[in-house]
């Protein structure tokens, strides 16, 4: 994270958006505000933007819907927000794409906090020994695949660019570091979260069928992520990283 990290609320209270703004430019960000789905295009369109907090409840768009339509052209980080704080309403924001849930009302600081964790873990994997010099630099090959990871793109086989949101980049990437091993939920939530994540299985649960959908497998008979009953979960398949076995 930096202090020129560009932070767009979309939220339709007015209220909300000034002290969530003034909050977060108190902490070193840059923020826009915005009370609906059109805002949030047109601010998109003139400006990068780092990380969307983004209302369920918006006056002329689904936020489900923005969320589902933002994930499908780029991997901009999103936090819900809804004052419908049940599991499902987490769960179905979870599957369009978000990178984390936050039920209202909430205090600023535990937005902040959700803020700067998921911005952490989408620029970089914290993996048990950390990458050496260059790792930044590389890219994964594996059953056809490329994960290029300066610019944060998969490959089809067919070389099509899928996109892919922060949280997909970071725990795919976990399994290419760890090829035709058995990881655990909580092992995966460590690597993913470390130690300020919730211990909710279902999020990774719902992250691994998300990553599923990208890499077009089955969700059946899944090829390249397996489910290891009552253990975890495994990549099953060659990893080349550089050029080098992984």
């Amino acid at each position: 994270m930096t202090t020129t990290d560009h932070i767009l609320i979309v939220d339709d209270d007015p209220e909300i958006c000034t002290l969530v703004s003034r909050f977060f430019e108190k902490n070193g960000f840059r923020v826009s505000a915005v009370t609906d789905g059109k805002g949030l295009w047109a601010i998109l369109h003139q400006t990068t933007v780092d990380l969307i907090v983004l209302d369920l409840m918006l006056p002329d768009e689904d936020g489900l819907v923005l969320c589902r339509t933002l994930r499908a052209s780029s991997n901009v980080p999103v936090i819900i927000l809804s004052a419908r704080g049940e599991d499902v309403d987490r769960i179905i924001g979870l599957e369009m794409g978000a990178d984390d849930y936050l039920p209202k009302p909430f205090h600023p600081r535990e937005l902040l906090a959700r803020v700067r964790s998921v911005l952490r873990r989408t620029r970089g994997v914290p993996l048990p020994d950390k990458p050496g010099k260059g790792e930044e630099d590389v890219s994964y090959h594996f059953a056809g695949w490329v994960l290029d990871v300066p610019t944060r793109q998969l490959y089809s086989p067919q070389g099509e660019k899928i996109f892919l949101s922060g949280s997909e980049f970071a725990m795919l990437r976990i399994f290419l570091n760890f090829p035709n091993q058995v990881l655990s939920r909580e092992q995966l939530l460590d690597y993913s979260y470390g130690k300020e994540g919730e211990t909710y299985d279902r999020t990774i649960d719902m992250q691994v069928s998300r990553l599923r959908r990208r890499l077009k497998e089955d969700p059946k008979t899944p090829e390249l992520i397996k489910t290891v009953r009552s253990l975890g979960y495994v990549l099953s398949a060659r990893v080349e990283k550089n050029g080098g076995r992984a």
